[in-house]
């Protein structure tokens, strides 16, 4: 178990230690994924940076992910839960839109005056972890079309089948630890607090 995020990403800078100053960029994903990425860059010496995605939730049951969408504009559905849990055209459009919304008002908190060049370089793809793997699939698709060198997925806990649906999708696959019995992310950590915005500003300047 990690005590909290920061912990987290100390651990998994241990593990990522070769891609140190390697013209490597990590990208974190907001807002849980920014403290795991800022210990992460700080042990590597290389950029931080935020790339937004955001889980496009079942009604009434919004932890429950049914897709995701990503800046650029890239999105993922998961049609098995669309259809499973009966989700009609109007709800997914209604979430959607919603979600597009915070999209661009978190687009335009974190991403004021930042940006960083990934054409050519390895990028480090970080969250607090996996469950569905809706917005790592999105943000995975969303880097590719930047054209980087090389693809890194790192994240502190997953589910064992995450390395059935990742491992293809990127050049290095990276889990701290997989629980055999993996129930939520927050099961892994003992502070899972709610990370805010301003949390995320300060990491991202720090």
């Amino acid at each position: 178990m990690f005590s909290d995020r920061r912990h987290a990403g100390r651990v998994l800078a241990d593990i990522l230690a070769p891609y140190r100053m390697q013209d490597t960029v990590v990208l974190a994903l907001p807002r849980g994924g920014i403290p795991v990425g800022r210990e992460i860059a700080t042990a590597l010496d290389v950029p931080l940076e935020v790339l937004v995605v955001r889980k496009l939730g079942v009604p009434g049951h919004e932890e429950y992910a049914m897709g995701a969408i990503a800046s650029g504009g890239e999105v993922v559905v998961d049609d098995n839960i669309v259809r499973t849990m009966g989700i009609t055209a109007p709800q997914f459009r209604d979430v959607a839109n919603r979600e597009k919304l915070e999209l661009a008002r978190r687009e335009r908190m974190y991403l004021t005056h930042r940006g960083v060049e990934i054409d050519g370089k390895t990028v480090i793809l970080v969250d607090d972890g996996i469950a569905t793997g809706a917005t790592m699939r999105v943000a995975l698709m969303t880097i590719r079309k930047a054209f980087p060198a090389r693809m890194v997925a790192a994240v502190p806990v997953a589910p064992r089948s995450a390395f059935r649906r990742f491992v293809s999708l990127v050049d290095d696959f990276v889990v701290a630890s997989c629980p055999p019995r993996f129930q939520a992310v927050g099961d892994a950590y003992q502070d899972f607090h709610q990370i805010s915005d301003e949390e995320v500003r300060a990491l991202l300047s720090a």
